[in-house]
Protein backbone atom coordinates (compact mmCIF):
# COMPACT_ATOMS: atom_id res chain seq x y z
CA UNK A 1 0.00 0.00 0.00
CA UNK A 2 1.15 3.90 -0.78
CA UNK A 3 1.84 5.86 2.42
CA UNK A 4 1.37 9.76 1.13
CA UNK A 5 4.75 11.73 1.30
CA UNK A 6 5.13 15.91 2.29
CA UNK A 7 7.66 15.78 -0.01
CA UNK A 8 8.48 15.54 -3.82
CA UNK A 9 11.16 14.69 -5.33
CA UNK A 10 11.75 17.96 -7.26
CA UNK A 11 12.23 19.95 -4.01
CA UNK A 12 14.38 17.06 -2.38
CA UNK A 13 16.66 17.73 -5.15
CA UNK A 14 16.97 21.20 -4.53
CA UNK A 15 17.11 20.68 -1.36
CA UNK A 16 20.24 18.32 -1.79
CA UNK A 17 21.99 20.55 -3.90
CA UNK A 18 22.76 22.94 -0.80
CA UNK A 19 22.49 20.45 1.73
CA UNK A 20 23.27 17.22 0.60
CA UNK A 21 22.09 13.81 2.26
CA UNK A 22 21.21 12.59 4.23
CA UNK A 23 18.92 14.86 6.08
CA UNK A 24 15.97 14.80 8.39
CA UNK A 25 13.15 16.76 6.79
CA UNK A 26 10.19 18.34 8.80
CA UNK A 27 6.77 19.82 7.84
CA UNK A 28 5.78 22.88 9.50
CA UNK A 29 2.48 22.92 7.64
CA UNK A 30 1.56 19.08 9.12
CA UNK A 31 3.01 19.94 12.67
CA UNK A 32 0.41 23.41 12.99
CA UNK A 33 -2.32 21.41 11.74
CA UNK A 34 -2.17 18.29 14.16
CA UNK A 35 -1.85 20.70 17.04
CA UNK A 36 -4.41 22.51 16.47
CA UNK A 37 -6.33 19.24 16.04
CA UNK A 38 -5.34 17.81 19.57
CA UNK A 39 -6.39 21.32 20.93
CA UNK A 40 -9.84 20.90 19.29
CA UNK A 41 -9.97 17.47 20.45
CA UNK A 42 -9.99 18.46 23.71
CA UNK A 43 -11.13 22.26 23.46
CA UNK A 44 -14.37 20.58 26.15
CA UNK A 45 -11.62 20.91 28.92
CA UNK A 46 -10.75 24.96 29.82
CA UNK A 47 -7.63 23.78 31.13
CA UNK A 48 -6.17 21.08 28.96
CA UNK A 49 -2.77 21.62 27.74
CA UNK A 50 -0.31 19.21 25.59
CA UNK A 51 2.99 19.08 26.93
CA UNK A 52 5.33 18.28 24.29
CA UNK A 53 7.48 15.16 25.11
CA UNK A 54 10.86 16.95 24.29
CA UNK A 55 12.75 13.54 24.55
CA UNK A 56 10.88 12.73 21.20
CA UNK A 57 12.57 15.49 19.24
CA UNK A 58 15.14 18.28 21.14
CA UNK A 59 15.01 20.79 18.53
CA UNK A 60 14.38 24.02 19.56
CA UNK A 61 12.68 25.55 16.17
CA UNK A 62 10.06 22.92 16.47
CA UNK A 63 9.94 22.67 19.69
CA UNK A 64 8.82 26.95 19.41
CA UNK A 65 6.45 25.66 16.55
CA UNK A 66 4.57 23.84 19.21
CA UNK A 67 4.81 26.67 21.71
CA UNK A 68 3.43 28.77 19.35
CA UNK A 69 0.18 26.05 18.99
CA UNK A 70 -0.30 26.68 22.86
CA UNK A 71 2.26 23.27 24.11
CA UNK A 72 3.66 22.89 27.37
CA UNK A 73 7.02 20.57 27.36
CA UNK A 74 7.85 17.22 29.51
CA UNK A 75 11.21 16.98 30.29
CA UNK A 76 13.05 13.79 31.35
CA UNK A 77 16.85 15.75 32.41
CA UNK A 78 18.13 18.90 33.04
CA UNK A 79 19.33 19.69 29.63
CA UNK A 80 15.40 19.00 28.66
CA UNK A 81 14.62 21.54 31.34
CA UNK A 82 17.40 24.56 30.45
CA UNK A 83 16.21 24.50 26.67
CA UNK A 84 12.86 24.77 27.76
CA UNK A 85 13.42 27.46 30.41
CA UNK A 86 15.70 28.75 27.19
CA UNK A 87 13.04 28.40 25.04
CA UNK A 88 10.40 30.75 27.22
CA UNK A 89 8.28 28.04 28.62
CA UNK A 90 7.81 29.05 32.64
CA UNK A 91 6.58 28.05 35.73
CA UNK A 92 3.05 24.88 35.19
CA UNK A 93 4.14 25.44 31.40
CA UNK A 94 6.78 22.94 31.95
CA UNK A 95 6.10 19.50 32.97
CA UNK A 96 9.46 17.47 35.09
CA UNK A 97 8.95 13.38 35.21
CA UNK A 98 11.60 12.63 37.28
CA UNK A 99 13.15 9.11 37.36
CA UNK A 100 15.92 8.25 39.47
CA UNK A 101 16.74 12.10 39.25
CA UNK A 102 19.73 13.39 40.65
CA UNK A 103 19.81 16.21 43.27
CA UNK A 104 20.71 18.74 40.99
CA UNK A 105 17.41 18.29 38.29
CA UNK A 106 15.29 18.32 41.25
CA UNK A 107 16.77 21.58 42.30
CA UNK A 108 16.75 23.00 38.99
CA UNK A 109 13.10 22.27 37.80
CA UNK A 110 12.22 23.72 41.57
CA UNK A 111 13.94 26.68 40.36
CA UNK A 112 12.19 27.73 37.13
CA UNK A 113 8.91 26.38 38.47
CA UNK A 114 7.92 23.52 36.83
CA UNK A 115 5.41 21.19 37.91
CA UNK A 116 7.28 18.05 39.71
CA UNK A 117 6.19 14.81 38.64
CA UNK A 118 7.42 12.27 41.03
CA UNK A 119 8.13 8.46 40.46
CA UNK A 120 8.39 6.68 43.51
CA UNK A 121 7.61 6.89 47.39
CA UNK A 122 10.50 7.58 48.78
CA UNK A 123 11.33 10.57 46.74
CA UNK A 124 8.92 12.43 48.46
CA UNK A 125 11.29 12.94 51.30
CA UNK A 126 14.06 13.05 49.17
CA UNK A 127 12.68 16.01 47.62
CA UNK A 128 11.38 17.51 51.03
CA UNK A 129 15.43 17.04 52.18
CA UNK A 130 16.73 18.45 48.77
CA UNK A 131 14.42 21.52 48.81
CA UNK A 132 13.75 22.18 52.41
CA UNK A 133 9.98 22.32 52.02
CA UNK A 134 7.66 20.56 49.15
CA UNK A 135 6.65 22.48 46.11
CA UNK A 136 3.01 23.68 46.68
CA UNK A 137 2.07 21.62 43.58
CA UNK A 138 3.26 18.01 43.06
CA UNK A 139 2.25 15.18 40.98
CA UNK A 140 2.66 11.66 41.59
CA UNK A 141 3.11 8.70 38.94
CA UNK A 142 0.95 5.90 39.13
CA UNK A 143 1.62 2.45 38.30
CA UNK A 144 -1.11 -0.13 38.64
CA UNK A 145 1.23 -3.21 38.44
CA UNK A 146 0.04 -6.59 36.10
CA UNK A 147 -1.08 -6.67 32.81
CA UNK A 148 -2.88 -4.11 30.96
CA UNK A 149 -5.77 -5.14 28.86
CA UNK A 150 -8.32 -3.30 26.18
CA UNK A 151 -11.30 -4.85 24.52
CA UNK A 152 -8.65 -5.72 22.00
CA UNK A 153 -5.85 -7.71 24.27
CA UNK A 154 -3.45 -7.21 26.45
CA UNK A 155 -1.81 -3.80 25.90
CA UNK A 156 1.84 -3.81 27.90
CA UNK A 157 3.20 -4.77 31.00
CA UNK A 158 3.18 -2.13 33.81
CA UNK A 159 4.65 -4.14 36.40
CA UNK A 160 7.55 -5.15 34.57
CA UNK A 161 7.98 -1.05 34.57
CA UNK A 162 10.61 0.57 36.57
CA UNK A 163 8.77 3.92 36.68
CA UNK A 164 5.64 5.02 39.41
CA UNK A 165 3.79 4.60 42.80
CA UNK A 166 1.54 1.19 43.52
CA UNK A 167 -2.16 1.98 44.62
CA UNK A 168 -0.87 1.91 48.63
CA UNK A 169 1.96 3.75 47.97
CA UNK A 170 0.15 6.66 46.01
CA UNK A 171 -2.65 6.82 48.29
CA UNK A 172 0.00 7.16 51.43
CA UNK A 173 1.96 9.63 49.29
CA UNK A 174 -0.96 11.84 48.67
CA UNK A 175 -2.17 11.84 52.53
CA UNK A 176 1.99 12.92 53.23
CA UNK A 177 1.73 15.47 50.56
CA UNK A 178 -1.51 17.23 51.77
CA UNK A 179 -0.35 16.51 55.65
CA UNK A 180 3.62 18.71 54.27
CA UNK A 181 1.01 21.60 53.03
CA UNK A 182 1.15 20.97 49.27
CA UNK A 183 -1.77 23.24 47.62
CA UNK A 184 -2.17 21.36 44.26
CA UNK A 185 -2.54 17.89 43.40
CA UNK A 186 -1.85 16.14 40.17
CA UNK A 187 -2.39 12.77 39.07
CA UNK A 188 0.03 10.94 36.47
CA UNK A 189 0.31 7.20 34.80
CA UNK A 190 1.79 6.15 31.73
CA UNK A 191 1.27 2.75 31.02
CA UNK A 192 1.42 1.69 27.07
CA UNK A 193 3.68 2.73 24.35
CA UNK A 194 2.60 3.30 20.75
CA UNK A 195 -1.26 2.10 20.93
CA UNK A 196 -2.76 2.31 17.79
CA UNK A 197 -6.26 2.65 18.84
CA UNK A 198 -8.98 5.23 19.60
CA UNK A 199 -9.51 3.23 23.16
CA UNK A 200 -6.04 3.96 25.01
CA UNK A 201 -6.73 7.60 26.65
CA UNK A 202 -10.20 6.87 27.40
CA UNK A 203 -9.68 3.66 28.99
CA UNK A 204 -6.47 5.23 30.69
CA UNK A 205 -8.82 7.94 32.08
CA UNK A 206 -11.49 6.10 33.37
CA UNK A 207 -8.52 4.26 35.35
CA UNK A 208 -7.53 7.38 36.30
CA UNK A 209 -10.48 9.00 37.73
CA UNK A 210 -11.31 6.31 39.63
CA UNK A 211 -8.40 6.12 41.47
CA UNK A 212 -9.47 9.82 41.68
CA UNK A 213 -12.06 9.51 43.53
CA UNK A 214 -10.75 6.83 46.07
CA UNK A 215 -7.96 9.37 46.42
CA UNK A 216 -9.76 11.39 47.82
CA UNK A 217 -12.35 9.45 49.80
CA UNK A 218 -8.99 8.15 51.28
CA UNK A 219 -7.06 11.07 51.71
CA UNK A 220 -9.57 14.38 51.42
CA UNK A 221 -6.89 15.26 48.47
CA UNK A 222 -9.17 16.43 45.51
CA UNK A 223 -7.01 16.67 42.02
CA UNK A 224 -6.17 19.61 40.38
CA UNK A 225 -5.14 17.82 37.30
CA UNK A 226 -4.79 14.37 35.60
CA UNK A 227 -2.28 13.93 33.47
CA UNK A 228 -2.54 11.20 30.81
CA UNK A 229 0.77 11.65 29.54
CA UNK A 230 1.53 9.90 25.93
CA UNK A 231 1.59 6.40 24.44
CA UNK A 232 -1.13 7.89 21.49
CA UNK A 233 0.86 6.46 19.13
CA UNK A 234 0.91 6.49 14.84
CA UNK A 235 0.58 4.17 11.83
CA UNK A 236 3.86 3.38 10.54
CA UNK A 237 2.44 0.94 7.94
CA UNK A 238 0.46 2.10 5.62
CA UNK A 239 -2.43 -0.71 5.66
CA UNK A 240 -2.91 0.74 9.46
CA UNK A 241 -5.87 2.85 10.83
CA UNK A 242 -4.61 6.17 12.09
CA UNK A 243 -6.06 7.36 15.39
CA UNK A 244 -8.37 10.06 15.16
CA UNK A 245 -7.25 12.74 17.53
CA UNK A 246 -10.76 13.97 17.99
CA UNK A 247 -12.23 10.34 18.39
CA UNK A 248 -9.89 9.96 21.64
CA UNK A 249 -10.58 13.58 23.01
CA UNK A 250 -14.97 12.82 22.90
CA UNK A 251 -13.91 9.13 24.44
CA UNK A 252 -12.28 11.09 27.51
CA UNK A 253 -14.70 13.55 27.67
CA UNK A 254 -17.68 10.71 27.83
CA UNK A 255 -15.60 9.30 30.57
CA UNK A 256 -14.86 12.48 32.44
CA UNK A 257 -18.91 13.30 32.60
CA UNK A 258 -19.70 9.58 33.45
CA UNK A 259 -16.95 10.09 36.26
CA UNK A 260 -15.71 13.08 37.76
CA UNK A 261 -18.69 15.66 36.71
CA UNK A 262 -21.21 13.62 39.18
CA UNK A 263 -18.80 13.90 42.01
CA UNK A 264 -18.14 17.12 42.02
CA UNK A 265 -14.91 17.16 39.91
CA UNK A 266 -16.21 18.49 36.91
CA UNK A 267 -13.30 21.25 37.17
CA UNK A 268 -9.99 18.77 36.64
CA UNK A 269 -7.72 19.68 33.82
CA UNK A 270 -6.47 17.30 31.56
CA UNK A 271 -2.96 17.39 30.26
CA UNK A 272 -1.47 14.58 27.93
CA UNK A 273 2.05 14.32 26.93
CA UNK A 274 2.19 12.90 23.20
CA UNK A 275 6.14 13.16 21.98
CA UNK A 276 5.35 10.52 18.76
CA UNK A 277 1.58 11.50 17.58
CA UNK A 278 2.39 15.43 17.57
CA UNK A 279 5.93 15.09 15.15
CA UNK A 280 6.77 11.28 13.59
CA UNK A 281 4.41 11.68 10.73
CA UNK A 282 5.18 14.86 9.90
CA UNK A 283 8.94 14.48 9.66
CA UNK A 284 11.38 12.24 7.40
CA UNK A 285 14.92 11.02 7.01
CA UNK A 286 15.80 11.27 3.10
CA UNK A 287 18.80 9.63 2.39
CA UNK A 288 20.14 8.48 -1.23
CA UNK A 289 20.99 5.11 -2.72
CA UNK A 290 24.87 4.76 -3.66
CA UNK A 291 25.71 0.69 -3.71
CA UNK A 292 23.84 -2.07 -5.03
CA UNK A 293 24.87 -5.29 -4.04
CA UNK A 294 23.81 -8.82 -5.48
CA UNK A 295 24.84 -11.73 -3.14
CA UNK A 296 22.03 -13.80 -1.54
CA UNK A 297 20.04 -11.16 -1.44
CA UNK A 298 19.40 -7.88 -3.21
CA UNK A 299 21.04 -4.88 -1.37
CA UNK A 300 20.57 -1.49 -1.62
CA UNK A 301 23.34 0.62 0.05
CA UNK A 302 22.24 4.40 1.27
CA UNK A 303 24.25 7.10 3.03
CA UNK A 304 22.44 7.16 5.77
CA UNK A 305 22.58 4.25 8.65
CA UNK A 306 21.36 3.42 11.89
CA UNK A 307 23.14 5.96 13.42
CA UNK A 308 20.54 8.37 11.73
CA UNK A 309 17.48 6.57 12.60
CA UNK A 310 18.37 3.51 15.29
CA UNK A 311 14.62 2.20 15.41
CA UNK A 312 15.14 -0.19 12.88
CA UNK A 313 18.35 -1.59 13.82
CA UNK A 314 17.53 -1.91 17.20
CA UNK A 315 13.84 -2.96 17.63
CA UNK A 316 12.99 -3.99 14.23
CA UNK A 317 10.61 -1.49 14.19
CA UNK A 318 9.17 -0.75 10.31
CA UNK A 319 9.49 2.49 8.67
CA UNK A 320 7.33 2.21 5.19
CA UNK A 321 9.96 3.75 2.60
CA UNK A 322 8.84 6.00 -0.44
CA UNK A 323 11.04 5.91 -3.51
CA UNK A 324 10.84 9.80 -4.34
CA UNK A 325 9.62 9.81 -8.20
CA UNK A 326 8.86 6.82 -8.26
CA UNK A 327 5.42 6.58 -6.11
CA UNK A 328 3.33 5.47 -8.62
CA UNK A 329 5.62 2.86 -9.99
CA UNK A 330 4.81 -1.32 -9.14
CA UNK A 331 6.79 -2.62 -6.31
CA UNK A 332 7.68 -5.54 -7.65
CA UNK A 333 11.68 -5.64 -6.60
CA UNK A 334 12.61 -7.06 -3.26
CA UNK A 335 15.40 -5.45 -1.23
CA UNK A 336 17.40 -5.02 2.13
CA UNK A 337 18.19 -1.27 2.55
CA UNK A 338 20.86 -1.09 4.61
CA UNK A 339 23.63 1.48 5.52
CA UNK A 340 27.13 1.41 6.52
CA UNK A 341 27.20 0.69 9.93
CA UNK A 342 29.76 -2.55 10.48
CA UNK A 343 26.68 -4.17 12.53
CA UNK A 344 24.61 -6.52 10.18
CA UNK A 345 21.27 -5.07 11.86
CA UNK A 346 22.27 -1.82 10.31
CA UNK A 347 18.98 -2.40 8.01
CA UNK A 348 16.19 0.06 7.46
CA UNK A 349 14.22 -2.54 5.33
CA UNK A 350 14.17 -6.27 4.97
CA UNK A 351 12.96 -8.62 2.16
CA UNK A 352 11.07 -4.87 1.27
CA UNK A 353 9.03 -4.90 -1.97
CA UNK A 354 9.99 -1.67 -3.76
CA UNK A 355 10.31 0.18 -7.32
CA UNK A 356 13.85 -0.58 -8.87
CA UNK A 357 16.49 1.17 -7.51
CA UNK A 358 19.00 3.17 -9.26
CA UNK A 359 21.87 4.58 -7.99
CA UNK A 360 21.20 7.67 -7.36
CA UNK A 361 17.84 7.79 -6.53
CA UNK A 362 16.39 9.26 -3.44
CA UNK A 363 14.62 7.69 -0.58
CA UNK A 364 12.07 8.72 2.22
CA UNK A 365 11.84 7.08 5.14
CA UNK A 366 8.81 7.85 6.54
CA UNK A 367 7.53 8.92 10.45
CA UNK A 368 10.71 9.78 11.67
CA UNK A 369 9.90 13.23 13.08
CA UNK A 370 10.25 11.48 16.70
CA UNK A 371 12.72 9.28 18.28
CA UNK A 372 14.69 9.53 15.08
CA UNK A 373 17.23 12.15 15.39
CA UNK A 374 17.06 12.57 18.42
CA UNK A 375 17.92 8.84 19.31
CA UNK A 376 21.04 9.24 17.02
CA UNK A 377 24.44 8.60 18.24
CA UNK A 378 28.13 8.32 17.15
CA UNK A 379 28.72 4.81 17.02
CA UNK A 380 31.34 3.90 14.01
CA UNK A 381 32.38 7.22 14.19
CA UNK A 382 29.68 8.36 12.12
CA UNK A 383 28.14 11.88 12.29
CA UNK A 384 24.80 12.81 12.95
CA UNK A 385 22.78 14.64 9.87
CA UNK A 386 21.47 18.10 9.35
CA UNK A 387 17.76 18.93 10.32
CA UNK A 388 16.01 20.88 7.57
CA UNK A 389 12.18 22.65 8.33
CA UNK A 390 10.13 22.86 5.10
CA UNK A 391 8.21 26.16 5.39
CA UNK A 392 4.22 26.60 4.63
CA UNK A 393 5.13 28.40 1.27
CA UNK A 394 8.04 25.39 -0.17
CA UNK A 395 10.55 27.52 1.22
CA UNK A 396 13.24 25.47 3.72
CA UNK A 397 15.35 26.47 6.56
CA UNK A 398 18.45 24.93 7.90
CA UNK A 399 17.54 24.11 11.81
CA UNK A 400 20.66 22.37 12.56
CA UNK A 401 23.83 21.86 10.64
CA UNK A 402 25.37 18.33 9.95
CA UNK A 403 27.95 17.50 12.28
CA UNK A 404 31.16 17.55 11.30
CA UNK A 405 34.37 15.59 12.26
CA UNK A 406 35.37 18.53 14.08
CA UNK A 407 32.44 18.26 16.30
CA UNK A 408 33.56 14.36 16.59
CA UNK A 409 37.09 15.44 17.75
CA UNK A 410 36.17 18.38 19.88
CA UNK A 411 35.70 16.57 23.23
CA UNK A 412 39.30 14.91 23.22
CA UNK A 413 41.49 17.37 25.38
CA UNK A 414 44.51 15.59 22.98
CA UNK A 415 43.17 16.77 20.02
CA UNK A 416 42.80 20.82 20.47
CA UNK A 417 45.74 21.38 18.35
CA UNK A 418 43.54 20.54 15.35
CA UNK A 419 41.37 23.60 14.22
CA UNK A 420 39.93 21.95 11.06
CA UNK A 421 39.25 18.89 10.36
CA UNK A 422 36.71 18.77 7.50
Amino acid sequence: MKKETFVTKDKIKEIAAIYPTPFHLYDESGIRENAKAVNEAFSWNPGFREYFAVKANPNPFLIRILKECGCGTDCSSLTELMLSDSLGFCGEEIMFSSNDTPPEEFIYADRIGATINLDDFTHIAYLEDLLGTLPETLCLRYNPGGVYKLSNGIMDNPGDAKYGFTREQIIEGYRILKEKGVKRFGLHAFLVSNTVTNDYYPALAKTLFELCLEIREKTGVKMDFINLSGGVGISYRPEETPNDIRAIGAGVERVYRETLVPAGMGDVDIYTEMGRFMLAPFGCLVTQAIHEKHTYKEYIGVDACAANLMRPAVYGAYHHITVAGKEDAACDHQYDVVGSLCENCDKFAIDRMLPKIEMGDYLIIHDAGAHGFSMGYNYNGRLRSAEILLKPDGSFELIRRAETPKDYFATFDCFDNISDLT
